[in-house]
C-alpha cells in the first residue's frame, strides 16, 4: 500500500488547523485528534472505505495522552506497513503565538491556570525530541493564510493555481436566504412566468420556461453584466486563495426565473477552468 499519511504536528497556536483544511480542500481525509493508539487500526479500516488515491491527514499533538511516549513506535510501524508517512513540525516565535492567543482568548493547553507563556514553554520542551524527527519544519510566525495554503502546496507538489470550486444555486427568497451563499442576486426584476397560466406548472428545468426567461432584454443585459462580473471577480479570489465559492440566484419561489438563470449560466459560465456544481434549493417547493 502506498497511501501518504501526514502527521501534523507541532506547538499549540502555530497553524495546525489552517493547514488542516488546506489539505482537505486538496483532497486529504483530515482527522483531529485522533488518539495515537487508534491511529494503526484506523489507518486500516480507512483502506476498506477510502478511495485508493485519498491521503489522510492527522493532527496529533500534546493534548492527545501518550502521545509523546508512543509516537517512535507507531510511526516506525506504520511504515513498515506501507504507508508513505511524512511528520509537518510546525511552530511559532514566542510574540506570534502570545498574540495568537491574546485574539482568540483561549488558554493554553498546558497552562489552564498560568500564563500563555508558561504553556508555550512547556511545550517546546516537551516537544523536541519530536521536531528533529520531522519531515518538515514550518514557522508560521509571519505567515498570513495566503501563504501557508502556497506552502503546503508546494510541499503537496499541487500547482498553486488549484481549480475553484463554485456552487451555483438557485432558491426563493419566500423561504429566505442561503447561508453559505457569497454572492447573492435578485433576479426577482424579471417578468414572472407564474402569472402565465401555460408556464406557472412548469420549472426552469423545462426549456420552454427556460426560454421565456432568457429571451427578455432584461434577462440578457443581466446575464451580460454578470458573466463581466464573475470574470472580473474569480481570478482574485484564486489568487487569494479561496477554494469554494457560492454564487445564488434568487427569485420569489425558487421554481421559475433563478432556476432559469442558474441552468443557462452553468451552461455557459464564463471562467472555464473552474469545478462547477449546481444546486436547484426551491425547485420542489411552493
Amino acid at each position: 500500500m502506498n497511501r501518504r499519511l501526514l502527521i501534523i504536528t507541532g506547538l499549540s497556536g502555530s497553524g495546525k488547523s489552517t493547514a488542516a483544511r488546506v489539505l482537505e480542500d486538496q483532497g486529504f481525509f483530515v482527522v483531529d485528534n485522533l488518539p495515537l493508539v487508534m491511529l494503526p487500526d484506523f489507518m486500516q479500516r480507512a483502506e476498506e472505505g477510502l478511495n485508493p488515491n485519498s491521503g489522510v491527514a492527522v493532527v496529533i499533538d500534546v493534548r492527545n495522552r501518550g502521545f509523546l511516549t508512543d509516537y517512535k513506535k507507531t510511526f516506525d510501524q506504520l511504515k513498515q506497513d506501507g504507508y508513505k508517512l511524512d511528520i509537518l513540525f510546525f511552530e511559532a516565535e514566542d510574540a506570534a503565538l502570545r498574540r495568537r492567543y491574546s485574539e482568540t482568548r483561549r488558554s493554553h493547553p498546558l497552562a489552564a491556570t498560568e500564563t500563555v507563556q508558561d504553556g508555550i514553554d512547556r511545550e517546546r520542551q516537551q516537544l523536541w525530541m519530536l521536531r528533529d524527527t520531522a519531515t518538515k519544519i514550518i514557522d508560521s510566525s509571519n505567515l498570513n493564510t495566503r501563504q501557508m495554503r502556497d506552502l503546503m502546496l508546494d510541499f503537496l507538489g499541487e500547482e498553486h493555481e488549484s481549480l475553484l470550486i463554485v456552487n451555483l444555486e438557485s432558491f426563493g427568497y419566500r423561504y429566505g436566504l442561503p447561508p453559505a451563499a457569497d454572492l447573492v442576486f435578485d433576479v426577482r426584476f424579471l417578468p414572472n412566468p407564474h402569472y402565465i397560466d401555460e408556464l406557472r406548472p412548469l420549472t426552469g428545468l423545462d426549456p420552454r420556461l427556460r426560454e421565456y426567461v432568457l429571451s427578455q432584454q432584461a434577462c440578457r443585459d443581466f446575464r451580460y453584466h454578470l458573466d463581466h462580473l464573475l470574470g472580473f471577480l474569480l481570478p482574485h479570489y484564486c489568487a487569494e486563495g479561496k477554494s469554494y465559492l457560492t454564487v445564488a440566484i434568487g427569485c420569489t419561489g425558487g421554481r421559475h426565473r433563478s432556476v432559469s438563470i442558474v441552468e443557462d449560466l452553468y451552461s455557459s459560465f464564463p471562467e472555464p477552468d473552474v469545478i462547477l456544481r449546481i444546486n436547484h434549493r426551491d425547485i420542489d417547493k411552493g
